[in-house]
């Protein structure tokens, strides 16, 4: 386990962010916002992924008066995204969401924030400063010639000292850009000075598998460092597929403990069994289990129980015949065709086992 930085404890809603508790994984909805039905639609979705929080961007006041159907009705705490227009961040303090993210690149003069940090203050309402490469302000690009972690570190300051005119500490920051060295070297910079807790990503990190990977490496570089409290992997993808992303990094760098994982060997000249084809099966029967379980699927007996002892169960498998292992010792034997059935009951009882305790 990393030992993580400390930082404030900040809540939105019903999900604590900073102080220790577990990092949270969010996401975003990707349709208008005035298409409440569709809103709700992902919001749903990315609970039943395991996300935890979802915000929705307020491009209008069409989509701010939407604001107050979506959060009466979402599972999980909305985050209202505003840009630009300082008045957009009021109507939807007044609709009910559980946080606010501006953009200080963009959302104008000092006297504006304290209006809305002023009124989020009066509800308990936390908001998170959205630092991005791409829109700093004016000033600070002008002094440092371009996105530096310096630059990036110091927007967050000046937005900081203006929340603490008016004595405004629920405050969580991000630093990002599409880079993620610049992103790891910002918050590592950040994280020396200031004790709000950090929500990171990597910002338009792509689709498929470059976005998955500059999501990973740059998430990873800084989670490692102890940073960060909640996380949003940002993909050209659907909501749900950011917060599968985001629930993967965090269970391998031991941060989380995910439901369900299937592992599985790679394959080789000495593998019997369609590991591909079994594998694959196993997943579509198990994916969505709100269990934490390891399964393990080896093709041969140099993968097997040996290498998998870690995982709850698995199978060892043969030409014909395979092997059914728990915790590394052998359970029972089986035909190949009776793999997916004889693991699933087994599975079935070492959950609802669990269940009980």
């Amino acid at each position: 386990m990393w030992n993580r930085n400390t930082t404030n404890k900040v809540r939105v809603g019903n999900v604590v962010i900073g102080g220790g508790s577990d990092i949270s994984v969010q996401s975003m909805s990707k349709v208008l916002t005035t298409d409440i039905k569709s809103v709700l639609q992902q919001c749903e979705k990315v609970r039943i992924s395991g996300g935890d929080l979802i915000r929705v961007s307020i491009p209008d006041e069409d989509s701010a008066f939407a604001l107050r159907e979506i959060v009466k009705n979402s599972p999980l705490p909305i985050i209202a995204d505003i840009h630009l227009d300082y008045k957009l961040a009021l109507k939807s303090l007044e609709a009910g969401v559980a946080k606010l993210r501006i953009n200080p690149g963009n959302i104008g003069s000092p006297e504006n924030v304290k209006i809305i940090a002023k009124e989020a203050k009066d509800r308990s309402v936390p908001i998170r400063i959205g630092v991005n490469a791409g829109s700093l302000p004016k000033k600070i690009l002008r002094k440092f010639g371009q996105p530096t972690p310096e630059a990036m570190v110091l927007t967050v300051e000046r937005e900081i000292e203006i929340f603490k005119e008016i004595g405004f500490e629920d405050i969580i920051v991000s630093l990002k850009s599409s880079s993620p060295i610049l992103t790891l070297n910002a918050n590592l910079l950040y994280a020396k000075k200031f004790p709000y807790p950090l929500h990171i990503g990597i910002t338009e990190s792509g689709f498929g598998r470059q976005g998955v990977i500059a999501s990973t490496l740059g998430l990873g570089l800084i989670l490692s460092k102890g940073i960060g409290d909640t996380i949003r992997v940002s993909l050209s993808e659907e909501p749900q597929e950011e917060v599968k992303v985001g629930r993967e990094i965090l269970r391998f760098l031991g941060l989380r403990d995910y439901r369900v994982r299937v592992i599985s060997c790679p394959t080789c000249a000495r593998a019997e069994a369609d590991i591909f084809k079994i594998s694959r099966e196993i997943w579509e029967e198990v994916k969505d289990l709100e269990h934490s379980i390891e399964i393990a699927v080896m093709g041969c007996v140099v993968n097997g129980p040996g290498e998998a002892s870690h995982a709850d169960i698995g199978v060892a498998c043969g030409k014909t015949q395979s092997l059914i292992f728990e915790k590394g010792q052998p359970v029972e034997k089986v035909t190949n065709s009776e793999i997916i059935n004889k693991l699933l009951i087994r599975i079935d009882a070492i959950t609802s086992k669990n269940n009980k305790r």
